[in-house]
């Protein structure tokens, strides 16, 4: 294999990206970061305002989309293939962490339900939809958005969302060996925990839960999502050209500590 020259500035050029979950948090941090290294980027989520103003802030597009609805999630990915001819990269990022989310023994039906719908049957959706245009192409890199909580487990539960990123790990792995001999590479970010709004509404209702989950971070503190962002571009980027299948965690040191350093 010829390995050609990157300019590190523009690894991204003349690559189309759409990106779940762009309007805030790590979503938008990473269309910021693709459209800085000169990707086309396609924004996609439910929240209207927060996406378009995404779009217009990196020169995107904008689609409308809930990310449990087949109907919607196909019809977005087949609007960023009739706009641009192609999908290079496809980052399945969008998920939620609802309050009503809690232990197993407080955790009922619905809102488990409901979280499978939107982290984990979202990435099945998107998935498939970017396989139907990356697979004629023989090219192409989807990033799913795990969790480090897929790797260990919290005494501070959330058990939908921890099953649903479980289960985006395991899924990610087998379609990226699946697909690795049609060009077409699929890896799992891990982040650990990220200073968003998702998180900074979570934590202002229970302090106390903050500083648990703090405490055991090596680093001291919580990812910044532009630190994200630079993972997954590197995951999108030909940099990546020999790494498919994997978890690729950025979590600060949480999940290899046993107590944290003094």
């Amino acid at each position: 294999m010829t390995i050609s020259p990157i300019d590190l500035t523009q690894r991204l050029a003349g690559k189309v990206a759409i990106i779940t979950g762009a309007g805030s948090g790590i979503g938008r941090a990473t269309a910021r970061r693709f459209a800085a290294e000169g990707a086309t980027v396609v924004i996609a989520d439910f929240d209207a305002a927060a996406g378009q103003a995404v779009a217009d802030e990196v020169g995107g597009l904008f689609v409308q989309v809930d990310v449990s609805d087949q109907e919607q999630v196909d019809a977005a990915f087949q609007t960023v293939f009739e706009w641009y001819g192609s999908l290079d990269i496809a980052f399945n990022n969008a998920g939620i962490s609802p309050a009503d989310d809690d232990s197993i023994e407080t955790t009922e039906l619905p809102a488990w339900q409901k979280v499978q719908d939107v982290n984990l049957k979202s990435v099945y959706l998107c998935s498939r939809a970017a396989l139907r245009y990356m697979v004629p192409q023989q090219r192409g890199s989807i990033i799913n958005t795990a969790s480090f909580v897929a790797l260990l487990g919290s005494a501070t539960s959330q058990i939908s969302y921890t099953a649903s990123k479980g289960g985006v790990l395991a899924m990610t792995r087998e379609l990226g060996v699946q697909f690795a001999r049609q060009g077409i590479r699929v890896n799992a970010l891990c982040p650990g925990p990220v200073n968003t709004p998702l998180l900074q509404e979570l934590f202002a209702a229970d302090p106390e839960r903050a500083e648990r989950r703090l405490v055991h971070v090596p680093v001291g503190r919580f990812a910044e999502p532009e630190e994200l962002a630079a993972a997954v571009a590197f995951l999108a980027s030909d940099d990546a050209s020999f790494i498919t299948a994997s978890t690729f965690t950025v979590d600060g040191g949480i999940s290899a500590a046993y107590v944290t350093p003094l």
